[in-house]
């Protein structure tokens, strides 16, 4: 056992089906709000990049190159990043990502897993999906590469209680 007598294995939707309860439903509107929290925040950033390209002559249109992807990745450190380890969509929605210690996640999680997810989400939208559909507790590529599990959070919390 490691040092906190925290478990490292993932929970079983065979002895916690109310942490898989509609996960991948309810993963699919958090991503919705999230979206549409992202397109606030990126329409936000070039509003002011069109703003202050027209006082830098066009200059600051080239910082836009930079500013709209650290804005989305700058929402997910903050999001993922924070105690409770889920963007405003997963809260929403109750859930949580977890890594499989149990732990906060830690920086290379909260880069890698957003990351993986939109690569694949551009490259093969459906395939993502597909994981999750075939996978026992309905993770996703990105999660599978992150070592991390979507569950429920009201129920997650007396599960590591317990």
């Amino acid at each position: 056992m490691p040092q906190d007598d925290i478990p490292l294995e993932l929970p079983d939707p065979a002895t916690a089906p109310e942490l898989f309860e509609n996960v991948l439903l309810r993963r699919s509107i958090a991503w919705f709000i999230d979206v549409t929290i992202l397109g606030f925040i990126t329409s936000a950033v070039m509003l002011t990049g069109l703003v202050a390209g027209i006082f830098t002559f066009g200059l600051a249109w080239m910082g836009l190159i930079f500013a709209v992807p650290l804005s989305i990745a700058f929402y997910y450190a903050v999001t993922l990043g924070s105690d409770r380890r889920a963007t405003i969509g997963m809260t929403v929605m109750d859930l949580v990502l977890t890594p499989a210690n149990g732990r906060p996640l830690d920086g290379w999680h909260v880069v890698i897993h957003p990351l993986v997810f939109w690569i694949t989400s551009w490259i093969l939208p459906p395939v993502s999906l597909l994981f999750a559909l075939f996978t026992p507790r309905r993770q996703t590529i990105q999660d599978l590469v992150t070592g991390t599990l979507m569950v429920r959070r009201s129920p997650m919390e007396r599960h590591w209680a317990g």
